[in-house]
């Protein structure tokens, strides 16, 4: 019997055969990409754990006879605002950091100050930028003290502007490169002003305010600084000059009256050394020396310091690394002082590390208060302020944290004006440095409105509506004049509240607080003698102080209360060290530098970061940091 003949596979026609190889592909793609990503998290991860044990041992190698090395990177600030996965990043791609910790840079100062491995610190204040003479004058204080404990502060710097110095200032040796120079010039408030710009634009902006002196929102009214404006900056920026000059003249031990006479004639004075800064400064005695990187080097090797690796250099250790090594202070288990920062400006809802949350920074208080290992809390408030609502959120739980029976003690650092004053006004006792900037108690609103600039555009805008309110904020209609008029009387509801409270929390009069409120800044000092602070003094005044209110001794732990990070939140904070960054870029390993880019905003633009179209915003905000 013949087989039936084999039937014949039937060939796709070319849609179908199109369709399965472009599949295929696809496929191919996917798997591509998949191991692609795979491999690349692999080798990020290898990476890390070859940095953490290398890290790990060079930590432990803090030698005697080393020379801790502070070259502070960017700002200091209280709190970061980098993101610890931005700032595992930064240093895995060989990019400096952007800030430092006051805290990091005090508590390395004082631990160094009984360490006997180190016998000197080397401060390289150049990369430091304008942090707010506050946070400066709290690591000057440690400096200080680790003077106290017999070891000398060297300083070394290519270039010094007037912040720098202002924290050279405390070091017993000031050296600066022939090629380098000191700069002072003074404090000065320029700010943008965007009248004219968005009168172009056909913009319409409605300032509502309450306060003489509340300037925050000028720039988008009028094209200049008001003369109100310009009297209250020269009174309180004066204040903080002669306060520069007192201190720098104490410290360098120079006639504050010649001091200033040299700064303001630096135009003359710099003919006679033919334009040579640093010559100009050691004539002056402002530095001490004059010195190349290499003489240094010869300089400390010279007083004992022992050689670095391979003979070259000196044995020193960096900040980062220092930090790392040093062992916890905290216990676990004691009862003691608990610390919350309020940083940044202030914002609705939850904001992330370094800016202050009406929600998440209020959430901190509270988580503060309901522990039991909290017997006082300090807050340490560094704010220009910000939205009404989100600071009442957090001053009604500083409230409930003094109901609980737990003292509470505010210091102060750099800027709390505003609703950084807000914030603090209900503590027990108010601290603040003689150079902080604070008060500026007043209250504004805006609201914008754009019909004249879609008529630029052609557009216009028409329609009914079903009562007189109905439509009032939209913001392509111009501002009803009665409707202004509501707005006007809710700011001046809040100013009086803003100013009642002060009042009632310093227990004095209405019309005591209303004379020095109206919007004007004070520095602390001024605001000491107006009773608005009620001491002079900084982190540790205030932890002591607080200390005392809850009766806990001599000994006890100091922690700080911060938004509570995942494992690999925390295991990327552990990776935050120059150690583990050092070993691997010894072994030429580091990541692609764009990886840690971070865009920055224009600081004119931030009062309108989060402002929202078709409503008045309404602002505790002071725009109050000199340059």
């Amino acid at each position: 019997m013949t087989p039936p003949p084999l039937r014949q596979p039937r060939q796709p026609n070319g849609f179908w055969a199109f369709l399965r190889v472009f599949g295929r592909g696809l496929n191919m793609v996917r798997l591509t990409i998949i191991n692609l990503i795979f491999f690349t998290v692999l080798a990020v991860f290898l990476l890390i754990v070859l940095g953490v044990f290398a890290g790990s041992r060079m930590t432990r190698e803090v030698q005697s006879d080393s020379v801790l090395v502070l070259r502070p990177q960017g700002q200091l600030v209280e709190q970061y605002s980098i993101s610890p996965m931005q700032r595992a990043l930064s240093g895995l791609s060989g990019n400096d950091l952007t800030q430092v910790q006051v805290r990091d840079m005090v508590g390395a100062i004082d631990a160094a100050a009984k360490d006997t491995r180190i016998t000197r610190i080397l401060l390289e204040p150049d990369q430091l930028q304008s942090s707010g003479f506050a946070a400066l004058r709290e690591v000057g204080a440690a400096l200080d003290r680790f003077r106290a404990a017999g070891k000398p502060v060297i300083v070394w710097a290519a270039n010094l502007d007037q912040y720098q110095y202002y924290l050279a200032a405390h070091a017993d040796r000031i050296l600066l490169d022939p090629q380098g120079g000191l700069m002072i010039t003074g404090l000065a408030n320029y700010r943008l002003f965007y009248k004219d710009l968005l009168d172009k634009l056909g913009v319409q902006v409605h300032l509502f305010r309450v306060g003489q002196f509340k300037s925050a929102a000028e720039p988008y009214i009028l094209d200049h600084a008001s003369q109100e404006a310009k009297d209250a900056d020269s009174y309180w920026m004066g204040g903080l000059w002669d306060e520069y000059i007192a201190e720098v003249a104490k410290l360098r031990k120079l006639d504050p009256a010649a001091l200033r006479d040299d700064i303001d004639g630096l135009p003359d004075k710099i003919a006679t050394t033919k334009g040579d800064l640093a010559q100009l400064a050691l004539n002056e005695h402002l530095v001490d020396g004059i010195a190349t990187g290499d003489e240094l080097e010869a300089m400390l090797r010279k007083q004992g310091v022992p050689a670095g690796k391979k003979g070259y250099g000196f044995r020193q250790v960096d900040l980062a690394r220092y930090v790392a090594a040093m062992p916890s202070t905290t216990d676990g288990l004691s009862p003691g002082v608990t610390v919350v920062v309020a940083e940044g400006e202030i914002s609705g809802g939850k904001q992330p590390q370094g800016t202050i949350g009406g929600d998440s920074t209020a959430a901190l208080v509270r988580a503060a208060r309901e522990s039991k290992l909290t017997k006082a809390l300090v807050l340490r408030v560094n704010s220009p302020g910000g939205e009404v609502y989100a600071a009442e959120q957090v001053r009604r739980e500083v409230e409930l944290t003094r109901q609980a029976g737990i003292p509470v003690v505010v210091s102060m650092g750099n800027v709390a004006a505003s609703g950084g004053y807000w914030i603090s006004m209900n503590a027990n006792r108010i601290f603040a440095e003689p150079n902080t900037i604070t008060g500026s108690i007043g209250i504004f609103g805006m609201y914008y409105s754009v019909p004249d600039t879609l008529a630029k555009l052609g557009i216009s805008s028409d329609g009914v509506a079903t009562g007189p309110l109905a439509g009032a904020f939209d913001i392509s209609r111009p501002l009803d004049p009665k409707v202004g008029a509501v707005i006007q009387s809710i700011i001046n509801k809040g100013y009086h509240d803003f100013v009642g409270s002060v009042a009632t929390a310093r227990g004095k009069d209405y019309a005591d607080i209303d004379a020095i409120a109206q919007g004007r800044v004070w520095t602390g000092q001024q605001a000491l003698q107006r009773g608005l602070v009620d001491q002079l003094g900084g982190m540790d005044e205030a932890v002591a102080n607080a200390a005392d209110l809850a009766k806990l001794g001599k000994d006890y732990p100091v922690r700080y209360q911060e938004a509570t990070q995942g494992v690999f939140e925390n295991f990327l904070v552990g990776l935050d060290q120059n150690a583990m960054v050092t070993a691997m870029q010894s072994y030429g390993i580091r990541l692609p530098s764009w990886v840690a880019r971070i865009p920055a905003m224009a600081p004119e633009l931030q009062l309108l970061r989060n402002a929202q179209a078709g409503k008045p915003n309404v602002y505790v905000y002071c725009l109050c940091s000199p340059h």
